[in-house]
Parts: C-alpha cells; sequence; structure tokens
C-alpha cells in the first residue's frame, strides 16, 4: 500500500470527519516548518506528507480509491466505478482503460484553507515587526496569540473556516503642546500585505492622513478599519493611533488649562511683579501681578487654556504659579529695616 495514511495522521481506518479534522489540526500546526526553524528540512516533509493524508482521507472518492487500492491506486490504476479524481481516457477513441489521476494539492494550499490564513507567523512590515508570544513563538500582525484560537480562544474549535478580526494594532502619535494646541495635520506611511487579483501576497505601501483638532488630549484615538495585513479568510485588523504628548519646556497642561511656573525675588512677591509670557501660538501676554505672592499663590488668566474640543471657540485658564527665590543670607542692617517695615 505504501505510504500508510491512517498512520501519517495517527487514526484508525474507520475514523470519521470529525476525527480526521481533529488530527490534522494537532499535527499541522506541530509540524508547520515555521515553527520548526531549527528542522525545517525534516519538518517540511512531514508537513506535506500530514496534508497529503489529510487530503486523501477527507475526501470520499479519494479515500474510497486509496482503501481499495492503496496510494498506487492513486497514481493511476483503475478507480472503483463512481470515483471522483483526474480521468485520462486513453486516446479519446481507443477504447483502452480509464485511469485515475491523483492531483495532490499544495500543503499550503490545504492548511490555508483548513484554519483561514496562509502564514500564522507573520509580523506586520514596517508598522513594527513581529513581537514575541508567551508561547515563543512571533506573534501574527494581529498582536496575538495566533495559537490561541486552537486553544479554545477566538475562532475556537472546529471554526476554522469562520473569518475573524485580530487585535486592533495600536500605535502612539507623539504630538507637541503647539499641534495639539492648533490643530495640524499628520501624514502617516503605513506598509502592509495585501491579497491581490491573483490571491497572491503583495506588499502595498500606503498615506494615512491624520487631522489633529485643537484641544484633543493624550490618550485619543484615531482609527482607520481594515488597515491590518491582509490574508485569505480573516479580516483585517484595524489600525489605531493614540494620542501621545510630548513634555513642553514652559506650560504643562492640566485638563483644560494650562499651567506656567515663574521664578520671582521675594521682592517681587512682595511688591508687584509683571509676568510676560509667550503663548503657544506666538502671541505675547503681559499679565501685572499686584497682589502679594505668597508661595501657594497663583495669577489666573481666563480664557488663555487649551481649546476645549467639543467647543473650539472656548478655552481653558492659564495658571501662572511663582518659585519665590529667597535671599540666602540678610545683614543686621537689612533684618532690622525689615522688621521696622513690616511692623509698621
Amino acid at each position: 500500500m505504501g505510504v500508510d495514511y491512517y498512520k501519517v495522521l495517527q487514526v484508525d481506518r474507520n475514523a470519521k470527519d470529525d476525527d480526521l479534522k481533529k488530527a490534522y489540526r494537532k499535527l499541522a500546526m506541530k509540524w508547520h516548518p515555521d515553527k520548526n526553524p531549527n528542522n525545517k528540512k525534516d519538518a517540511e516533509s512531514k508537513f506535506k506528507q500530514i496534508s497529503e493524508a489529510y487530503d486523501v482521507l477527507s475526501d470520499p472518492q479519494k479515500r474510497a480509491v486509496y482503501d481499495q487500492y492503496g496510494e498506487e491506486g492513486l497514481k493511476g490504476q483503475v478507480p472503483p466505478p463512481g470515483a471522483g479524481g483526474f480521468y485520462a481516457g486513453s486516446d479519446g477513441g481507443g477504447g483502452g482503460p480509464t485511469t485515475f489521476r491523483f492531483n495532490p494539492r499544495s500543503a499550503d494550499d490545504i492548511f490555508s484553507e483548513f484554519f483561514g490564513f496562509n502564514s500564522p507567523f507573520g509580523g506586520m512590515g514596517d508598522m513594527g515587526g513581529s513581537r514575541a508570544s508567551a508561547s515563543g513563538f512571533p506573534r501574527g500582525m494581529f498582536g496575538e496569540d495566533i495559537f490561541s484560537s486552537f486553544r479554545g480562544g477566538a475562532g475556537g474549535e472546529g471554526s476554522g473556516h469562520v473569518p475573524r478580526k485580530g487585535a486592533a494594532i495600536e500605535r502612539n502619535l507623539p504630538c507637541s503642546l503647539e499641534d495639539l494646541y492648533k490643530g495640524t495635520t499628520k501624514k502617516m506611511k503605513i506598509s502592509r500585505d495585501v491579497i491581490d487579483a491573483s490571491g497572491r501576497p503583495t506588499t502595498m505601501e500606503e498615506i494615512l492622513t491624520i487631522e489633529i483638532k485643537p484641544g484633543w488630549k493624550k490618550g485619543t484615538k484615531i482609527t482607520f478599519p481594515e488597515k491590518g495585513n491582509e490574508q485569505r479568510g480573516v479580516i483585517p485588523s484595524d489600525l489605531v493611533f493614540i494620542i501621545d504628548e510630548k513634555p513642553h519646556s514652559v506650560f504643562k497642561r492640566d485638563g483644560n488649562d494650562l499651567v506656567v511656573t515663574q521664578k520671582i525675588s521675594l521682592v517681587e512677591a512682595l511688591t508687584g511683579f509683571t509676568s510676560q509670557i509667550t503663548t503657544l501660538d506666538g502671541r505675547n501676554l503681559t499679565v501685572a501681578i499686584n497682589s502679594i505672592i505668597s508661595p501657594t499663590y497663583e495669577e489666573v488668566v481666563k480664557g488663555e487654556g487649551m481649546p476645549i474640543p467639543k467647543e473650539p471657540s472656548k478655552k481653558g485658564n492659564l495658571r501662572i504659579k511663582f518659585n519665590i527665590k529667597f535671599p540666602t543670607r540678610l545683614t543686621s542692617e537689612q533684618k532690622t529695616g525689615i522688621k521696622r517695615l513690616l511692623a509698621s
């Protein structure tokens, strides 16, 4: 009989369709060449044999030929009546025996048809590369452990043909405080795998345009639906950019408010101070402070904070805080003078 396909799949001769699927699922994942980088040649041979065995035994007509005539029957012997396959007549009119030709499909095609995708071990290309999963194998482009679907996770037992959508791919988008104050347009270049008209994977580059609205906060998400890698039988993941705020040399953001801290002397704190501030859109503000400035004092300038996203015409406040520089030493005359002044 040549190769014993039942032994290859580790099933008995009465195995039902579900038995064959379970056996193939287990062995194909175990011997996939990408999962055996240190033993790739042997794994490829084993993977091909497992796929061929499943291709034959899961097809009732091929299985009938194999059960009656063995491997040799698949390669050219007379099949039982009604068996399927590719039949080659003698010369069209000679009346010779009709023969059965078994044309095995490629192992990758069988794997793809069974599981719904071709290569479960790929990365996302220029958008960050592959990442290691807890199992030690690369994660797929979806940022999830691709093997979870075969352990009862997404997809589950026997659901290889149900299209599923991977977890969103998230990337930080650093923005300056000026960008978030005024709003801006950012162009992001991505590279991803797509399936061409012939069904083959190819790499495509694309420019995504992101309109940053005035007042957007850190953590704001911009979603581009299904811009992840394309694979047969799988819905591409969404690509999500998350706004991140770069540190600013002058201002700190507190919700919709802007906070600035200025250094002043003790004399200025007690006698008055004029603050000069350049705003995020380049205007010069002059704020005269006549109050006594204590270490906890804040001067609030209404409407000079960040734009409010839902009402861009309105803004939060600018809060000026102070770092008061006290003298390191005073002469006895200075101490006497200050006591006299403050006592009065």
